[in-house]
């Protein structure tokens, strides 16, 4: 909270664990060229031109690894979601998602396939012109809800963008990975969880 990110921005903070995580990264991502370029030296015949740079790769190449799991340990322990942002950023894009469901309700209800789906696409078209040209919000479900070719679901139109409805089966997916996946190895390595770790991270 009293980060200073920037000195001519007073309003910035920058993300300076999850930064240091990138840099490490791409070091870690890199190591691989050296053992890569040993073997195609080597031609997997045992020489000793490999024994510098394993002594340098290997065990910097799991510090790193350590460093970087560390921190993202403390990155995810500390992080703060704004669930008012993603709501906002969901529901500026879900209108469009919801435009098959719409068509498809209005044709069950006896509308022209062919004529909807003009006039969603038409709808669409200057809903995203409107979004992407003048920075104004989302109209689209205005918009359908003012042609009475659409007349159908009216009544619905706010229950047919319900965010819920466009996850499918990803809160069962989660719950059944952490079940079987996860709590697996939490329960495997139990022991390891109430050491202490002596690898704070402060900055």
């Amino acid at each position: 909270k009293t980060q200073i990110g920037s000195s001519a921005m007073a309003y910035k903070r920058n993300p300076m664990r999850s930064e240091r995580v990138c840099s490490l990264a791409r070091y870690v991502m890199g190591l691989p060229n050296g053992a890569a370029n040993t073997h195609a030296s080597q031609w997997f015949e045992r020489t000793l031109d490999d024994s510098a740079i394993r002594r340098i790769i290997l065990p910097e190449g799991f510090l790193a690894a350590d460093v970087i799991l560390n921190l993202l340990a403390n990155i995810s322990d500390g992080l703060h979601v704004w669930p008012n942002v993603v709501k906002a950023h969901a529901m500026a894009e879900l209108p469009f998602m919801a435009t098959e469901v719409i068509l498809m309700e209005c044709v069950k209800a006896g509308g022209d396939r062919q004529e909807l789906h003009e006039a969603i696409r038409v709808h669409s078209m200057d809903a995203g012109a409107v979004v992407k040209g003048e920075g104004k919000p989302n109209d689209l479900m205005e918009r359908i809800a003012k042609d009475p070719l659409f007349s159908a679901v009216h009544h619905k139109l706010e229950s047919m963008i319900d965010p819920i409805l466009f996850v499918g089966r990803a809160p069962e997916q989660v719950d059944e990975f952490i079940l079987e996946e996860i709590d697996p190895i939490l329960e495997e390595n139990k022991d390891l969880l109430v050491v202490e770790s002596v690898d704070g991270v402060n900055v």
